[in-house]
């Protein structure tokens, strides 16, 4: 307050400013109103006003009356314990802290210092180190922030007036400063939880990580009003895939040694669980050591940043990557609740990678898995095809022996006869289980190409009656048929569904009693036809069902383990009806029979 205006006058003065900052409405406005209105009455050609960060810094967030001061102090960031300490050494006037320069502690200097000489011979004269600050108090009474006073225009300490003035401008600002931190903190919480909110359920609907980092850098700097962004995922060799993203276009190339240093800060503040800011003016976090910090300043710098975020992403204890938001000089600092907000979302988009990671991997198994199986059934095809073509030539040059022979006396008995009969057995069985395996493995190799055609399911059951027949005959099995005279289509392969078909029925006359009954029944369904075969025979324990189709299982019943069979046969059934979309069910009990279902979709 100067000596033109009277108590009430400057009260009035307050009074105005006050109510002008209210409705400008903008957080950043308002603390730039209340300091300009310092400057206008109190006598004081510069004002600052901090705010007290949840980081325990205070933040210079409006400065009036001198561009250079502006300059210097805009955005600086003053530890809490700092703070204190000035005010230990700090002359009490009320709301009021004076701290004489001959008292300032030793190692801190002002942000900023006026071009001031002294007035020689008065001790009252205002020195340029002196401090002259308020704590400013929320209506609870704590401390919200910081009103700082500078270059009187008198030349000298405030006097009595002047100290009123200061004293009921600082208690407004308090309240002031208060409310217009809530009204932030409100607005800006459902903002950026919006915006939050996008970005996460963007990234947690891709299924790759290549896809997280296109769809989230957008939202990203648009959500967080950030001059640019850059997202980079660390992988096991170190550095992953990564984007780079600034509202402008700009195109910003990194230097390695910058990623390296981002990495190592971002892994450490993920053990430490916090969010990193660097800016000039702001004291190093901490993650790096000072000279690598200042490499990362000066680059900044360089590209016109004046701040930045840096944000872990990571689950659980592993850190995944880093977020950097940056923003330019003209900008707002960063607040708590966007801190709080990055700091939330880097644990959402590390959850995002994590389940992309762990997709990839299950795709790049799978893709192992497939190509083994591949493997196998190529290897199972080249060795069945090799032994086979020798193992028919000796079921050949027997039979031949064995006509031989008959022609001679007593040639059905005689010993060579009863062991080429032996032989000829073993080799015909051998040539089963060459042929059971090379259909396995054409069923089973998933880079095998299945053409698809009409199959009229009626003549596959015929011919699969007149493959099986004559067995039957010879066991007098009767084989009932119920397919109806039209004809019952699916599109499949016809080869592969007749091989099915014929396993099925096969082994159904092979496990029945002799003068029993074999059923084969079609049942057409609005979206799907059944093919049924019932048997009369040995029946299948539970135990023994759950292992039914798992390759080369014989059943643990000692009658049914008395039948030749090589545990393909039913394997290769379940993987030529899972080929054609459809699905295979067992009815059993021990001693009653079994029932056989093959559902296939109706075309």
């Amino acid at each position: 307050m100067t000596g033109d205006h009277t108590a009430g006058e400057t009260g009035e003065q307050i009074r105005a400013i006050f109510d002008r900052a209210r409705p400008r409405g903008a957080y950043h406005d308002i603390l730039q109103t209340l300091a300009e209105g310092v400057t206008e009455v109190a006598g004081f050609a510069v004002a600052a006003i901090s705010v007290l960060r949840r980081s325990g810094d205070f933040e210079v967030v409006a400065v009036a009356g001198d561009a250079g001061a502006r300059d210097q102090l805009m955005g600086n960031f003053t530890p809490r314990a700092e703070i204190e300490a000035e005010l230990a050494q700090a002359d009490d006037w009320g709301a009021l802290r004076f701290v004489p320069h001959s008292r300032l502690p030793e190692g801190i200097t002002p942000g900023w210092v006026p071009d001031l000489e002294p007035v020689e011979d008065d001790p009252d004269a205002w020195h340029p180190l002196d401090l002259l600050m308020a704590p400013l108090r929320d209506e609870h009474g704590d401390v919200v922030g910081l009103l700082s006073v500078d270059l009187p225009a008198s030349g000298r300490r405030p006097d009595a007036a002047q100290r009123a003035c200061l004293t009921d401008y600082a208690e407004r600002s308090g309240r002031a400063l208060a409310q217009a931190l809530q009204q932030r903190e409100l607005s800006e919480g459902v903002r950026l939880a919006a915006a939050a909110r996008q970005i996460v359920r963007r990234a947690s609907a891709q299924l790759d990580v290549e896809g997280i980092l296109a769809h989230c850098a957008t939202e990203v700097v648009t959500g967080f009003q950030a001059l640019g962004m850059w997202l980079q995922v660390f992988d096991e060799q170190g550095l992953g895939p990564s984007t780079l993203h600034s509202r402008d276009g700009t195109i910003v190339d990194l230097p390695r040694r910058l990623k390296r240093f981002a990495e190592s800060a971002a892994r450490a503040a993920w053990e430490q669980h916090q969010v990193a800011v660097s800016a000039h003016g702001r004291r190093n976090p901490g993650l790096l050591p000072d000279d690598e910090h200042r490499e990362v300043l000066d680059f900044l710098g360089s590209i016109g940043v004046r701040s930045m975020v840096l944000v872990p992403l990571g689950a659980g204890s592993l850190c995944l990557g880093s977020l950097v938001l940056t923003r330019g000089p003209d900008a707002p600092p960063w607040s708590d609740i966007e801190l709080a907000t990055a700091q939330e979302m880097g644990h959402d988009l590390g959850r995002a990678l994590s389940n992309a990671r762990l997709l990839e991997r299950e795709k790049r198994l799978a893709e192992n898995f497939r190509d083994l199986a591949a493997y196998r059934s190529q290897l199972v095809d080249t060795l069945a095809h090799e032994l086979k073509t020798p193992v028919t030539s000796i079921v050949g040059h027997l039979e031949l022996l064995v006509d031989e022979l008959l022609s001679g006396e007593h040639a059905e008995t005689s010993p060579a006869q009863v062991s080429l009969r032996a032989m000829e057995r073993g080799t015909r069985r051998l040539l089963g289980v060459l042929d059971d395996l090379l259909s396995l493995a054409r069923t089973s190799d998933p880079t095998t190409i299945h053409v698809a055609q009409p199959v009229d399911l009626v003549s596959v059951v015929d011919r699969a009656v007149d493959a099986v027949g004559y067995s039957a005959r010879r066991k007098s099995v009767r084989i009932v048929v119920e397919t109806g005279s039209s004809p019952v289509m699916v599109t499949g392969d016809p080869d592969a569904l007749e091989r099915c078909c014929v396993n099925l029925l096969g082994n159904a006359v092979k496990y029945s009693p002799r003068d029993s009954a074999v059923s084969i029944v079609l049942h057409e369904r609005p979206r799907e036809i059944e093919l049924s075969i019932s048997d009369e025979g040995l029946g299948i324990s539970e135990e023994d069902q759950e292992r039914l189709f798992t390759e080369f299982f014989r059943s643990t019943n000692p009658t049914a383990l008395q039948q030749p069979g090589t545990g393909l046969g039913l394997v290769i059934v379940e993987r030529t009806v899972a080929r054609h979309g459809g699905r295979i069910e067992v009815d059993s009990q021990l001693g009653k029979g079994s029932t056989f279902r093959v559902i296939l979709p109706r075309p």
